[in-house]
């Protein structure tokens, strides 16, 4: 990054580009996390998106059952790729969906018990994988940076 911020210093020195030092940073940075948090969730049998549909029932609390429409406010993706990962979690026994029986409009989804074991054992690795990965940043510094990404995400909305 450096390089190509010298680079279009010495090229173009009317145009200030020191916002590509962010966002090319930014995004950099999510292609390495991506890998990597995907590479610890396949020893799972998931896919990130997966495991965020599973720990979101998970985090609900007993039953672990959330509407699909509550399941969409929590994902940030289109309810093509929610159903889509719904599709793929049935087939692999995480989940069961159901008609709500007082809305017959309302699907209704719940955790197996084999999704629970899934989620109850993928989480500790996930979470000790996210560790490794900011293990550059001392904990005051992660605070800063999740506020400062919090501030620009809220933006950006």
């Amino acid at each position: 990054m450096d390089r190509i911020l010298q680079q279009w210093k010495v090229e173009r020195p009317d145009v200030d580009v020191s916002p590509m030092a962010v966002i090319g940073r930014i995004g950099r940075a999510a292609s390495v996390l991506d890998k990597r948090i995907h590479a610890v969730l396949a020893e799972f049998g998931l896919q990130p998106g997966e495991f965020d549909l599973i720990a979101t029932l998970r985090r609900t609390g007993a039953p672990h059952r959330l509407t699909v429409g509550q399941l969409l406010d929590s994902a940030m993706v289109t309810s093509g790729a929610v159903t889509h990962r719904l599709n793929r979690l049935t087939d692999k026994g995480l989940i069961e969906r159901e008609i709500d029986p007082t809305n017959r409009r309302v699907i209704i989804v719940q955790l197996t018990p084999a999704g629970l074991d899934v989620v109850d054992a993928a989480l500790p690795a996930h979470v000790a994988n996210e560790e490794a990965l900011l293990r550059a940043l001392n904990p005051d510094e992660r605070s800063q940076l999740a506020g400062l990404l919090k501030r620009l995400l809220s933006d950006l909305r």
